[in-house]
């Protein structure tokens, strides 16, 4: 396995807590990359995934804030309403600039500044949700260089988030929940 990655950027929206509590189960703080969370929230809900998350990973689960600094072995999650872009001297910034896709925290602009930043040392993963969010993001990761997976349309709760990444024609795997959940072990065997 490449140990060259530094970090993992993840997008979905309806469906997406139960694959998340399931390939993060068992991952502990000796993970080795950053891993950053777009999660389509309704706007005036706080967001509940880092505690619900926290419970079952032993990574330290934090909700973004405007400026924090990026750590391996972290998962980060995006607050409701708010763009997240990461930037250049390894923190992330908070926007709240027109949505995207009709999304507010968008997909495609996580991906699309993770990108720029961490080129091929970039792994995204679209999973399950409704609309094309994330495919254009899929795209961009692509072209600098960056390792794509898409969850399996078929085994996805919603099929629609990962069938628009994967007829960009840039998915480089597409992976059942189980088989992200063992692409993400295998990245923590050193």
């Amino acid at each position: 396995m490449n140990h060259s990655y530094k970090a993992i950027v993840m997008g979905m929206s309806a469906g997406g807590l139960n694959i998340l509590m399931k390939i993060f189960k068992n991952l502990d703080e000796s993970f080795p990359l950053t891993v950053i969370i777009v999660q389509h929230l309704h706007p005036l809900h706080k967001s509940e995934l880092p505690e619900i998350l926290q419970r079952f990973t032993s990574m330290k689960v934090l909700e973004i804030t405007d400026k924090c600094k990026i750590s391996p072995g972290n998962i980060y999650i995006a607050p409701a309403d708010y763009h997240i872009l990461i930037e250049r001297d390894n923190t992330i910034s908070l926007s709240h600039e027109e949505k995207v896709n009709y999304s507010r925290p968008s997909i495609d602009l996580l991906f699309e500044s993770a990108a720029y930043v961490w080129t091929d040392k970039l792994i995204s993963i679209i999973f399950t949700g409704a609309n094309n969010d994330g495919a254009e993001g899929t795209r961009k990761v692509k072209q600098y260089g960056g390792l794509t997976i898409a969850e399996n349309p078929d085994t996805a709760e919603y099929s629609v988030m990962p069938k628009y990444a994967i007829e960009t024609g840039c998915v480089d795997r597409v992976y059942t929940a189980d088989e992200i959940k063992l692409f993400l072990e295998n990245l923590s065997v050193k």
